[in-house]
């Protein structure tokens, strides 16, 4: 009879996922053109870097304007899980975080991150700092999502890495290659020392690396192996470093070099707007027309996502840059582009919902990346765009999109990808019929999003 309440809770959670999977948004379109003001949360990178430096510092930090999602709960969930003092005022958009100077009290932890690529990266090289023994686990997709390059990159510095087994419903033992989580991590401090990485597959690998590294016995120095993809995710991982007062010696982006030091503090660290999310609306007026105002972000901005702006200005429409807001007003002559988008993979989804109302092809390529993201971005996009009667090519590192004069409703697949619901959305905007399933998938990153787009109608 025990059983029973469990079993009860077991199926009212599977209820509520199965409701939220099959639930579905009608978009409706707006028929003038835009004339909006919209803010948009918090940096997801930034949020998850301060977070992340904030434990590793010595002393108290607050973050303000931080992000309060799915992704940055489950990364401040597991700093609490590991005795890190954390307090969270979602009203306010303020956490603060007690760090412990490289320590991590807790000497054992179970920590599920759902599908949190960020903090899954983060973490993994974290928790090699202590002593004691960790166990890292997520979503089933999260357990298709490769950390093996990470995890080889850790080990000559000292860390002993492993995946710890799934057990299947015979209970035996699986073990999937490549390496993806859960893994078990044995820490006892880092050595140091040379190690290498490849730069083309996530620059996640990378930031971890870098932002652990000053806490290792001897110094790091870690040897890029490719061409590094996403640069300027690299370029902001360096800037909060710095911001936190630690310096990192480099060679271009092939060599980085990092010495034992200590992170400072800081009373308050202001996180900047979502630039991956604000290029939604920066998108919207380049379908709808009109102009649409994005506050509190600038070009100054230390995310390279804000460059999707170059993108919009080549396809015609015109950007102008105030104090502290920017503003993107659309063009009656919007043209295909041809773009790489390996530095900026996580607005590649953006780019593909304009691109049929373009009065020329776009091919967007470089990012082969996006396929071990929160879903396979590229077939996943390539699907929905056929399912709405939209000509897509698709290839291994991107897609060519042509003109449609004849989008067919329908309801868009999200496959639990936040990017895929909120671009798609856009689409939306001008055509009839375009139902979003699962449109909660948001909350990842941008709860509010559906209400913040509801304002472009006002």
């Amino acid at each position: 009879m025990s059983n029973i309440p469990n079993i009860g809770l077991l199926f009212i959670l599977r209820t509520h996922l199965w409701l939220h999977k099959n639930m579905l948004k009608t978009i409706t379109p707006i028929l003038h053109p835009l004339n909006a003001s919209v803010r948009v949360p918090g940096s997801k990178s930034l949020t998850n870097r301060a977070l992340l430096i904030s434990a590793l510092a010595d002393g108290k930090t607050t973050l303000t304007n931080a992000l309060f999602s799915d992704d940055s709960h489950y990364f401040a969930n597991a700093l609490k899980a590991l005795g890190f003092e954390v307090s969270l005022d979602e009203e306010k958009k303020t956490m603060s975080i007690v760090g412990l100077g490289g320590k991590i009290s807790a000497k054992s932890a179970e920590l599920f991150i759902g599908n949190a690529g960020t903090a899954a990266r983060f973490l993994t090289a974290f928790l090699t700092l202590s002593n004691g023994e960790y166990i890292l686990d997520g979503e089933p997709r999260m357990r298709e999502r490769p950390i093996g390059d990470l995890v080889n990159a850790l080990t000559p510095l000292g860390a002993e890495i492993t995946q710890h087994a799934i057990r299947n419903k015979n209970h035996s033992s699986l073990v999937t290659s490549p390496l993806c989580p859960p893994l078990k991590i044995t820490a006892s401090g880092l050595a140091g020392g040379k190690t290498q990485i490849a730069g083309n597959v996530s620059s996640q690998y990378l930031s971890a690396l870098l932002m652990t590294a000053p806490f290792a016995e001897n110094p790091v120095e870690i040897q890029i192996t490719t061409e590094l993809y996403s640069k300027p995710y690299v370029d902001m991982t360096l800037s909060i470093m710095r911001d936190f007062d630690v310096e990192v010696k480099r060679k271009g982006y092939q060599v980085f070099k990092i010495n034992p030091t200590q992170y400072a503090p800081r009373n308050t660290y202001v996180i900047e707007s979502d630039a991956s999310a604000a290029s939604y609306f920066f998108a919207a007026p380049a379908i709808c027309g009109g102009t649409v105002r994005v506050e509190n972000i600038t070009r100054k901005s230390v995310q390279g996502d804000i460059d999707f702006l170059d993108i919009l200005a080549k396809m015609g429409c015109e950007i102008t840059e105030h104090e502290n807001a920017i503003s993107v007003t659309g063009t009656k002559n919007l043209t295909g582009v041809d773009v790489d988008m390996r530095h900026i993979s996580d607005t590649a989804q953006t780019l593909a919902a304009i691109a049929p109302f373009a009065s020329s092809p776009t091919h967007i390529h470089g990012i082969a990346s996006a396929r071990v993201k929160e879903t396979d971005r590229v077939s996943a996009v390539c699907a929905e765009l056929r399912r709405l009667s939209i000509k897509v090519e698709e290839f291994e590192d991107g897609m060519k999109i042509y003109p449609s004069k004849n989008i067919q409703a329908t309801t868009v697949q999200t496959y639990n990808d936040h990017r895929m619901a909120m671009a798609f959305s856009l689409i939306g905007l001008r055509e009839n019929g375009v139902e979003i399933r699962n449109p909660s998938c948001v909350s990842k990153t941008f709860p509010s999003y559906f209400d913040v787009l509801d304002e472009l109608r006002e």
